[in-house]
């Protein structure tokens, strides 16, 4: 079966996409609104591109009328934000944060999220979440009229207490519960981990060069 993107509509490709690339990791991403307020805002289309340098990129979308929503415009504007990363404790907030509330109205206090400046940056994080990724912009591409791709670098993180170890600079996967999203309204745990070693090809036994 092969499906040609070129033939498929924007609502088709996403349907697939969405459904196949699969879990994706949240950014709940916080950004300096104008008026100095902040806007929170929960994204899928994300990840990390790169630790040298740390960079994150994110995947903007316009309103049906092309005009930019507020996050595109903070980044624009200001050149700075923060990722919020997602997990167990604060799922059901961070969806909060993704109805369509008015450009005047805060998600902030309807999710019941703590705010507290960020290092290095003047947006505020999410108090709340596993760890907070102050970012600075590096750039913003537009592909389409509807599509922007933001490419931010890291500039530090805030880690919730008992997350790292400050010695070995490891993650406590017994304590972090971060959650994923897959597609439509469902997401995943991943409390269930497996390990698996790279081997050498000479435990291989039978590599081909």
């Amino acid at each position: 079966m092969f499906l040609d993107f070129e033939e498929l509509s924007g609502q088709e490709r996403y349907k697939l996409l969405t459904a196949t690339i699969v879990p994706r990791p949240i950014a709940l991403v916080t950004t300096r609104n104008e008026d100095g307020s902040t806007n929170a805002a929960p994204f899928s289309f994300f990840n990390v591109f790169s630790e040298d340098p740390p960079l994150v990129v994110l995947g903007l979308q316009s309103r049906p009328d092309f005009s930019l929503k507020d996050t595109t415009l903070n980044i624009r504007r200001t050149g700075e934000f923060v990722v919020n990363l997602v997990d167990e404790s604060i799922a059901g907030a961070m969806v909060v944060c993704g109805a369509d509330f008015a450009p005047d109205v805060s998600e902030i206090p309807a999710a019941g999220f703590t705010l507290q400046k960020s290092p290095k940056i003047d947006v505020d994080r999410i108090v709340e979440a596993p760890f907070s990724f102050a970012c600075r912009r590096v750039t913003v591409l537009q592909f389409t009229k509807i599509r922007d791709l933001a490419i931010g670098e890291i500039l530090g993180f805030t880690a919730r207490e008992g997350l790292v170890d400050k010695q070995s600079l490891r993650v406590d996967w017994d304590v972090y519960q971060p959650v994923g999203r897959l597609y439509a309204d469902q997401y995943i745990r991943t409390r269930d981990r497996f390990s698996m070693t790279i081997p050498s090809p000479e435990e291989i036994g039978n590599a081909t060069p």
